[in-house]
């Protein structure tokens, strides 16, 4: 793989270059994905797999690009991570809007395991403390959407 498109994918499709946030703007990008495929769980789940196939691939050779431990402009694992997140919740604004925030504050405080996964670096510790971010914040929002009843 070359490195202009370990660039490319690492900072999906150079969201991460964004002088302001380019994690939030990733995630972001990652909840508009879910919003037009809402309502399709395989497509979902192939997407899912596909762009944490292709972080898993790309994270740690960017790192290596940029020499750098967990690069900031790598965000392809803050879409992964979103993107299950979301998976199989309804799709109404307040649904959407806590999971996002939910999410970003998960990324951000590295809970255990995250703050584990995010020490051991490479590209397996770039993707794996936004993906347990991730499974945090769908547990926790499925129990409220069951809890609370939200279609």
């Amino acid at each position: 793989m070359t490195d202009k498109t370990v660039k490319l994918l690492s900072t999906f499709f150079y969201v991460g270059y964004c002088p302001v946030a380019p994690g939030s703007l990733a995630s972001l990008a990652g909840t508009l994905i879910y919003v037009f495929i809402h309502g399709q769980p395989l497509v979902h789940v192939f997407l899912f797999i596909l762009v944490t196939w292709i972080g898993f691939a790309v994270s740690g050779k960017m790192e290596e690009l940029v020499k750098e431990k967990d690069p900031s402009c790598v965000v392809i694992d803050e879409v992964s991570g979103i993107l299950l997140s979301f998976f199989l919740l309804p799709i109404n604004p307040a649904t959407v809007f806590t999971t996002f925030f939910l999410f970003r504050a998960f990324d951000m405080f590295k809970i255990y395991p995250g703050n584990r996964f995010e020490a051991m670096g490479g590209g397996f510790g770039i993707m794996m403390d936004d993906i347990s971010a991730g499974v945090y914040t769908n547990i926790i929002m499925q129990i409220a959407v069951h809890l609370i009843g939200i279609k």
